[in-house]
């Protein structure tokens, strides 16, 4: 079986969230199972120099977008045993960064019909190309509009993944004749139309033969109105097609036993070791040493999807309690001042780390004795899975991959992975985060049962690797 995945990004070339992790970690679990799985994304000028020494040029061509023909190189380089192709185009993607210019419309849809135009000139012929958010949503329309009577093309099947349906690639109604090369036939409500604009995540949903997204309670949600952002009908429309897969974390990247990242290893029969790492990082952040007291740790945007509103209600109980807070992040101003502000007031008590680091998020991970994310909604989330390996027991609201994942405490069973709420309430978060350092402090043995079960759950790509093969061999057999 052949599988084409379609990404804007991937790791380690260009990565600017989770979808970057998925793009690597996925084609690699599928090719560990015998699937001949390659990806396929843009040549960003931020790939590193070395690999782009690295690349090989197969081939060159013209892709047609509206009335431009425009160049398309492909260049192609193994990593951690997957083959990538790279799209090059130094007029769309020489420049920093991969998103958020006034053309992403046209760069986005000239990546997606030079995803489809490339298999007429590469010898690998995917069964099923799997398409990633809205910069790849128009491949199964652009498939089955303009390619349809082509011989290499005619049995490509399409697979279209929704990591977060809140960016669903919303533009002028326009890019239909000027880059698609379609006429209005599309811009009705069954087909394009959203309001007066066209939604190229409606293409994905609409023209591919299987619709996934990254947990089995995401795909429930997004069938209602809170969780919709206003496709919910469309959803429902296409229940049939829609399947909910969660995620998984790249065991080999994600290892306590052997993070290069971290001052001492350890696995699940050795995590008593993290009081040595607490420790250290409380010296690195200039907090108080003492590995007793409990630490909550904190990798997130700052945004008000991740909760950060519930935490601005009660931050000031949470510090007054015995505990260490140590956030790390950046995104919305009003959220960067208000922990600057908390750290200057209990500059023993939170360390407000307002930027990104990856080598700072894992020592947190095996520092941490909680990890909270009390999201408003979270498809997956990688930083609860994360949490789990490294044995920082999460407290999440339950929501979307945090519900599919995070097993709440039972004390009378002693089963669970970690703590979670329902209500999205302040008064409800801070209660569990309260019933958390009971069991820390109280429950000693349960808690380290706890985090015995969190770093043994399997969350890795392993299992949900096999569920795409099931639903990839449903559309081929």
């Amino acid at each position: 079986m052949k599988i084409l995945f379609a990404t804007a990004e991937a790791y380690p070339f260009l990565k600017t969230g989770g979808l970057a992790d998925v793009s690597l970690a996925l084609p690699k679990a599928l090719r560990r199972l015998g699937i001949d799985a390659r990806v396929i994304m843009p040549k960003y000028q931020d790939i590193r120099y070395e690999f782009k020494m690295m690349m090989k040029h197969c081939c060159h061509f013209n892709v047609q977008v509206g009335w431009r023909n425009q160049y398309c190189g492909i260049e192609y380089l193994e990593y951690d045993g997957v083959p990538f192709y790279f799209i090059d185009n130094e007029f769309y993607f020489k420049r920093n960064g991969a998103y958020g210019y006034g053309d992403d419309d046209e760069r986005f849809v000239f990546f997606s019909r030079a995803i489809v135009e490339m298999i007429n000139h590469i010898d690998f012929i995917p069964n099923i190309i799997h398409c990633n958010d809205w910069h790849t949503a128009s491949v199964p329309l652009i498939l089955k509009a303009h390619y349809s009577n082509s011989e290499r093309h005619r049995n490509i099947k399409t697979i279209f993944t929704i990591h977060n349906l809140r960016y669903q690639g919303v533009f002028r109604r326009e890019i239909l004749w000027d880059l698609l090369n379609l006429d209005d036939y599309y811009f009705t409500e069954e087909r394009l139309k959203y309001y007066d604009a066209v939604n190229l995540m409606k293409a994905g949903i609409i023209y591919s033969d299987k619709i996934t997204t990254v947990s089995r309670t995401y795909a429930k949600e997004i069938k209602t109105p809170f969780y919709g952002e206003g496709l919910h009908g469309l959803l429902s429309a296409n229940s049939d097609k829609l399947v909910g897969i969660v995620n998984g974390i790249d065991y080999d990247e994600y290892n306590p036993k052997t993070d290069k990242f971290i001052y001492k290893n350890y696995d699940e029969n050795s995590f008593g070791l993290k009081r040595e790492n607490k420790e250290a990082l409380q010296r690195e952040l200039h907090l108080p040493q003492n590995p007793d007291i409990p630490m909550i740790g904190m990798v997130t945007r700052l945004t008000n999807q991740k909760g950060l509103d519930l935490i601005a209600q009660v931050i000031q109980e949470i510090l007054e309690m015995d505990i260490q807070f140590v956030l790390l992040g950046a995104g919305d101003s009003n959220y960067e001042d208000m922990f600057k502000y908390y750290a200057s007031v209990y500059p023993s008590k939170i360390s407000a780390n307002i930027r990104y680091s990856e080598e700072l998020a894992r020592k947190i991970y095996a520092s941490s004795d909680l990890f909270l994310m009390p999201s408003l909604f979270e498809p997956c989330g990688i930083g609860q899975l994360i949490a789990l390996r490294y044995g920082s027991l999460p407290i999440v609201r339950e929501t979307g991959g945090l519900k599919d994942t995070v097993r709440p405490y039972n004390r009378f069973t002693g089963e669970g992975n970690g703590f979670s709420f329902a209500n999205y309430n302040a008064r409800e978060m801070l209660d569990i985060i309260k019933y958390a350092l009971y069991v820390y402090h109280n429950e000693r043995e349960a808690f380290n049962k706890l985090i015995h079960s969190a770093m043994t759950s399997d969350n890795s790509w392993r299992e949900s690797a096999k569920l795409y093969i099931m639903l990839y061999n449903s559309l081929i057999n």
